[in-house]
């Protein structure tokens, strides 16, 4: 069967009654169980659907959506729903396909060559002589401390936040959980961009949060749509990564933090603003222009290495106390060893010298991915540790990722990152940082090899 012939599929065999959406979801379900409507198959339009099975178009849409839920189908902005799956086995036999270890570009922390023997030089003296005094609880002097240190390292251009502005925690997912607890009551709704960050998906979803999309364009997020979200349903907060946006790499226009600024100051509503990929540019945070209603997210698992517990939040004084209180009781402050560590890191330049090669890696690691993967769509910061690889017809992203991980490379598709299930674009995410510069060489020519075989080179049926 090819992928233009789903309907005839669906059909067989019809149900009893038409009307019952879950009985037509049924049938579709089992179609796709038995390999008659194999991964990456496109459904029809859900007008033809419910032309076909005599039903009305929101029956049909039910019948959609009800698919939808039960992972069954994935949807594809401007392109329409197809079947998702596991991914397909290979037909052909290919020297692709034999590889004992695995690439991982879905790794999204990016690492230097040789930074463990830098940050083992920079705590030799912690760990030999003050590792029992770092194990405790820290002391009041000691964060007065940390929150100096902190706050230096942090500043930049006009940014120039306080020791006091700052709240430490175990991470940048525990001071994201904090200000999503702190600012945003269970039933809350946070207006957010329509393709993010997973982890507050489901972050949100355990905090009893309701997540608002907003559209993103190249410039960043769309205030304008922004604003007409919030007037039909009041948002209590808004999440923004407005630096080297993850997955798609933008940075926000200087127009469009201007009118964010000035929306969030209009409302009084509290701008979370996720900047822990902003030390690869130069963009300052969003606080300088609205310093009374943004939260700034840092933490040093991006700048430096992932195992060093120790994130940031930088609040204005009226949010600080409040947050730092939700830090403590959700059991997301940092601990001891997180600050000790951290602290030592950034006040004897270690911290420094790395960001800064970092900045450099980046650039050239983007450069080589649009060298081997040239002629294909790329959208990234030409500065940052991801890409987003737009898939070319007929690829599907379900089915590529599939495909990838059998030949030794790992890669994330898009709807991992989409708010909406069902509404992912045709794209995967490429975190180019983590393997070494050969290893990510060799999986990005893995890729260009898939993209160049296609997707009927392969068996699509389980």
């Amino acid at each position: 069967m090819t992928k233009s012939t789903v309907s005839s599929s669906v059909r067989e065999p019809a149900p009893q009654v038409a009307t019952d959406y879950l009985a037509l979801a049924d049938t579709v379900a089992a179609a796709i169980a038995s390999g008659r409507m194999t991964p990456g198959a496109r459904l029809p339009p859900q007008r033809t659907f419910a032309f076909e099975h005599g039903i009305a178009v929101s029956t049909a849409s039910r019948v959609y959506g009800e698919l939808l839920r039960r992972g069954l189908v994935v949807g594809e902005v401007g392109r329409g729903t197809f079947v998702a799956g596991r991914g397909p086995e290979a037909k052909i036999s290919t020297e692709l396909e034999s590889h004992e270890t695995r690439i991982d570009l879905d790794y999204n922390f990016p690492v230097l060559p040789d930074q463990s023997i830098r940050i083992t030089a920079s705590l030799a003296d912690l760990n030999q002589n003050g590792l029992d005094l770092a194990l405790r609880m820290p002391t009041s002097t000691q964060l007065i401390e940390a929150r100096a240190t902190t706050a230096a390292h942090l500043s930049h251009g006009r940014f120039r936040p306080g020791p006091n502005n700052i709240v430490l925690t175990a991470g940048g997912k525990q001071s994201i959980a904090t200000a999503l607890s702190t600012l945003v009551t269970p039933g809350g709704r946070i207006a957010i961009e329509g393709v993010t960050y997973p982890s507050v998906k489901s972050l949100a979803k355990r905090l009893g949060i309701t997540l608002q999309p907003i559209p993103i364009d190249r410039d960043g997020l769309v205030v304008a749509s922004l604003v007409k979200a919030h007037e039909a349903h009041a948002v209590s907060a808004i999440y923004v990564q407005p630096a080297m946006h993850n997955p798609l790499g933008v940075t926000l226009s200087d127009t469009r933090r201007a009118e964010l600024a000035d929306f969030a100051i209009a409302a009084g509503i509290p701008i979370i603003e996720d900047h822990v990929y902003g030390f690869l540019g130069d963009a300052e945070p969003l606080s300088v222009l609205a310093p009374d209603h943004c939260v700034v997210i840092d933490s040093l698992s991006k700048r430096v290495t992932s195992g060093l517990p120790l994130g940031f939040i930088v609040a204005p004084m009226s949010m600080r106390d409040r947050l730092a209180g939700t830090a403590r009781s959700g059991a997301w402050a940092a601990s001891g060893y997180g600050i000790a560590a951290g602290v030592r890191l950034m006040a004897d330049g270690t911290a420094r010298s790395i960001e800064t090669e970092k900045r450099v890696d980046a650039m050239m690691r983007q450069v080589r991915a649009r060298e081997i993967l040239a002629g294909y769509e790329l959208r990234a910061d030409p500065r940052s540790y991801h890409t987003w690889l737009v898939l070319p017809e007929p690829w599907r992203s379900d089915a590529f990722t599939a495909v990838a991980l059998r030949h030794g490379v790992a890669v994330t598709p898009a709807s991992a990152f989409t708010v909406l299930p069902g509404h992912a674009p045709n794209a995967v995410r490429l975190a180019i940082g983590a393997p070494p510069f050969a290893s990510m060489v060799d999986g990005l020519t893995r890729l260009r090899q898939l993209l160049e075989t296609g997707p009927d080179a392969f068996d699509i049926s389980e």
